[in-house]
């Protein structure tokens, strides 16, 4: 990396701020509420949002969720690797360490929804003026939950969803289905956190990448939810890879790398206008 670059890269952001979502606020959903991060084996009691603000501030904001089977979150490659890259568009961009659901659905969506609160009631401090949800594999299940399944103040003014789990029935991924949702589900609860069939005239705007060779959740997940965006007017824009299989996140190993950048950092520009 030239001097150039990392000067840019410096000059792009500032100090990162680690916030607890909930302190202050209590929640009822608070029953084992215990974060595995794969990266350091530690543990978090709570849900907290890592915040890297942009020095310049285009008015963007990402909540990040990253994936993990709704076991754990793998917040390096899929959360905080992306920081330095967003803050140059002048985005800012948080990370959510959000908690696991031991058999209660409504706590990972909670965490979401009360980051969003958060930023937007902050949003003077940091220079916000549209916030948008991305979430990768069971994060992207997450992230495409609080896209269709949202309040007056937490609806997303868009989302990004990489290789997303988004259906609970056929062709789901079972360990974030039975982590998510339990052993033996309802049929109700089931249709509801299968976020295909909640697209409405409502849900936010769409960005979404997969490769056709996933083997660990299959590219129909993506397929379904873009046919039911475009089906009810929700603009959307959808990449596929020949090849990449799951889980590459900001990984070098990635062959397409380069062009997914490209393109979501076009895309956010084109929707900034």
């Amino acid at each position: 990396m030239g001097l150039l670059m990392i000067t840019s890269l410096f000059a792009s952001a500032q100090k990162p701020v680690h916030v607890k979502i909930w302190e202050g606020e209590g929640t009822v959903i608070n029953e084992k509420p215990v974060i595995k991060q794969w990266v350091n084996g530690d543990e978090y009691t709570e849900a907290t949002l890592t915040i890297y603000p942009a020095a310049k501030p285009n008015g963007q904001a990402i909540v990040a969720c990253p994936g993990g089977g709704y076991a754990g979150i793998a917040v390096t490659h899929e959360g905080h690797d992306m920081a330095a890259w967003f803050n140059t568009q002048g985005i800012t961009y948080a990370v959510l360490h959000y908690r696991m659901p031991y058999g209660k659905h409504e706590i990972p969506l909670s965490d979401v929804h009360q980051s969003i609160r958060y930023l937007r009631k902050n949003a003077n401090q940091w220079g916000i003026k549209t916030l948008g949800v991305m979430g990768f594999s069971a994060g992207g299940h997450l992230a495409s939950t609080a896209a269709t399944h949202f309040t007056a103040d937490t609806r997303p003014d868009f989302q990004i969803l990489f290789y997303p789990v988004v259906t609970m029935g056929e062709n789901t991924h079972q360990g974030s289905k039975d982590n998510l949702l339990g052993k033996n589900p309802s049929e109700e609860l089931v249709r509801l956190y299968s976020n295909e069939l909640q697209v409405n005239a409502q849900t936010p705007q769409a960005f979404i990448l997969h490769s056709s060779d996933d083997n660990g959740v299959p590219v129909s997940n993506s397929v379904n939810y873009y046919t039911n965006l475009v089906k009810h007017g929700v603009p959307v824009t959808m990449h596929l890879y020949p090849i990449g299989g799951h889980g590459w996140g900001y990984n070098e190993n990635f062959p397409y790398k380069s062009q997914w950048k490209e393109e979501l950092e076009k895309w956010l520009r084109e929707i900034r206008k």
